[in-house]
C-alpha cells in the first residue's frame, strides 16, 4: 500500500511535469501548435490555458500527497521516482498517439516530414516507461534482481 500511494504520488508529479514541459517549450516558446489547433488563434491559447490548468492539478495533487507520505514517514524515492517516470512517458505516449493520431487534436510539429517528430515522441515516451517500470520493480519488496 505505502509503494502504491509513493508511486501514484509521482506519477500525477510525472503527468503534470511532462504536461508542463510540453505546453511551455512546444506551445509558448516554439510555437509548434496549440492544444486544439482546428480552430482560431483565439480558441487554441484558451486551450492551452485549460491544457496548463490540468498539469498543475495534477502537479499539485501528486506534490500533495508527497507532502503526507513524508509527514507519515512512508515516503519511498525510488518507488516514487518510478511513478514520476511512468506518468511521463504515459501521458506522452498518449499525447502521441491518441491525441495527435487518433483525435488529431494537434501535430507535434507541421511539417512534410511529421513521422521523424512522432517516432522521436514516442519513442522517448516507450523509454520513459521502461525507466519507471524499472524503478517501480527495483522499489518492490517481492521482486528479487
Amino acid at each position: 500500500m505505502v509503494n502504491s500511494r509513493n508511486t501514484w504520488s509521482g506519477f500525477l508529479f510525472g503527468i503534470g511535469m511532462v504536461a508542463f514541459v510540453d505546453e511551455t517549450l512546444f506551445h509558448q516558446l516554439l510555437h509548434w501548435h496549440h492544444f486544439y489547433d482546428k480552430s482560431t488563434t483565439s480558441l487554441g491559447l484558451i486551450s492551452d490555458g485549460l491544457f496548463h490548468a490540468f498539469s498543475w492539478f495534477a502537479t499539485i495533487g501528486g506534490l500533495f500527497i508527497l507532502a503526507d507520505l513524508r509527514r507519515r514517514q512512508a515516503f519511498f524515492p525510488v518507488g516514487w521516482w518510478g511513478g514520476v517516470w511512468l506518468g511521463a512517458g504515459i501521458f506522452q505516449l498518449y499525447d502521441g498517439t491518441i491525441q495527435h493520431k487518433l483525435m488529431r487534436l494537434h501535430q507535434i510539429r507541421y511539417v512534410e516530414q511529421v513521422y521523424i517528430y512522432d517516432a522521436i515522441w514516442n519513442v522517448l515516451a516507450c523509454l520513459m516507461i521502461l525507466f519507471g517500470f524499472r524503478l517501480c520493480r527495483k522499489a518492490s519488496p517481492n521482486v528479487r534482481d
